[in-house]
């Protein structure tokens, strides 16, 4: 007889207290953070623009602006990519709502396309049936860490005289053939926020290769003005601006942990790889997948059961809680990581952003069309999927990552059990 399952009064397999916390803070956080605390200067100080440097340097840019957050991050890749009221942004039906809601932030009209099944990627091949004569920008997003086909990506781009956004907020060295995402499109968005695999709290950073498109986003970047807070300022706006700056301390924290970055890579992509061969043969469950020409950051391991196989398409979303639930009461930090794909939510369903339906009444937009039933793909994924997302972190080891192989495959090899579980 197999042990009962821990959510029926089993044992469960992984002790509690069994993860590290992410990120590891250790003497040289303390020693950067607190060096910029004892300084002078608290605001845009000399660790936001090391950071600046260091961070174009590791991933192989030669311009990177810091900011508050990856959201700003990718607002300024809207701006700099001379994306105007009306404009379109064909943009992934699912990811984290900034993917889309930057598009919003300047006045813009966000297309969705449904995404492909095998990557959880944009569908590449439904890009050029989205684009109209308002299409300005593709945004595609590596999502979880695994590049988007940036050849297909970039050779649409070109035919159409299109620019290409990089949402690489998840993407810290992940790569499409050999090349770091962020230096693959014209203008990419980083974030360090506290799920990152390069965390400093908050934070992001907006790269590009591009001196043109530096120059306005910089311009949103610090209140309309032309020149950096590092310069001689005149404190005029001479456009539309926002206050994405970063701070000192933050930017000390960032810097910190970019020392150790390629550590933290190298060890989450040994964890995942190893849980991927350890759950080789799981009843009803799709792995995430690692194509040819791509390499994985694995910054969320992300797994879909089998809901056909299950009989539980009806229930999909449901069914699937009581997985995440099941493993949870194991002690696998499983969660839903994206309940609703972008579409679905409120504020595109009712076309209404700033109020009086702007910027979709706009007299420079079109008619778009939100309709659920065009993104069958990113709605099943949705309703199938969990994830892991810090607990093959460093310094969590091959030890732990064998645990929560255990725990899946213990769930996993009872799932049947879990009908008679009542909905949360």
């Amino acid at each position: 007889m197999p042990d009962p399952l821990a959510i029926f009064g089993g044992d469960p397999v992984i002790p509690p207290g069994t993860f590290r916390s992410w990120p590891l803070v250790n003497e040289v956080d303390e020693e950067y953070v607190l060096a910029s605390l004892r300084g002078t200067n608290h605001a845009f100080g000399p660790n936001c623009v090391a950071f600046e440097k260091e961070f174009a340097e590791w991933n192989g840019n030669q311009f990177a602006i810091t900011t508050n957050s990856g959201t700003a991050a990718l607002h300024m890749c809207i701006a700099a990519c001379g994306c105007s009221e009306g404009d379109e942004v064909i943009v992934t039906a699912y990811s984290w709502s900034s993917s889309a809601t930057c598009i919003l932030h300047h006045n813009c009209i966000p297309v969705f396309v449904d995404i492909d099944w095998e990557t959880m990627n944009m569908d590449v091949e439904k890009i050029e049936a989205a684009i109209t004569p308002k299409t300005k920008a593709i945004l595609v997003v590596h999502l979880h860490g695994l590049a988007v086909d940036m050849q297909r990506v970039m050779a649409i781009a070109h035919r159409y005289n299109l620019k290409v956004i990089e949402d690489a907020c998840q993407a810290h060295g992940a790569k499409f053939q050999g090349k770091k995402v962020g230096t693959l499109g014209h203008c990419a968005a980083f974030s360090f926020n506290q799920n990152k695999s390069l965390c400093s709290g908050e934070g992001g950073m907006f790269v590009t290769d591009d001196e043109s498109l530096a120059k306005t986003a910089r311009m949103l970047w610090s209140f309309g003005e032309t020149r950096a807070p590092t310069e001689s300022r005149d404190y005029h706006a001479y456009a539309l601006g926002w206050m994405y700056r970063n701070n000192d301390l933050t930017a000390a924290f960032g810097r910190a942990q970019l020392t150790r970055v390629d550590l933290y890579l190298d060890w989450h992509r040994n964890n995942a790889r190893l849980l991927h061969e350890q759950l080789k043969g799981v009843p009803n469950l799709i792995r995430p997948s690692e194509p040819d020409q791509f390499e994985h950051n694995w910054y969320n391991y992300v797994l879909r059961l089998d809901l056909d196989a299950l009989n539980q398409t009806e229930s999909a979303s449901q069914f699937r809680d009581k997985v995440v639930r099941a493993l949870r009461a194991e002690g696998v930090e499983a969660i839903v990581w994206q309940r609703f794909i972008l579409p679905r939510m409120t504020v595109f369903q009712a076309k209404n952003a700033y109020g009086y339906g702007a910027p979709w009444t706009s007299p420079h937009a079109q008619e778009v069309d939100y309709s659920l039933d065009q993104y069958p793909v990113a709605q099943r994924h949705s309703d199938s999927h969990l994830c892991l997302v810090q607990s093959l972190r460093y310094p969590n080891g091959p030890e732990t990552t064998e645990m929560i192989a255990e725990a899946i495959w213990k769930v996993l090899t009872q799932i049947e059990s879990l009908e008679e579980l009542a909905p949360a």
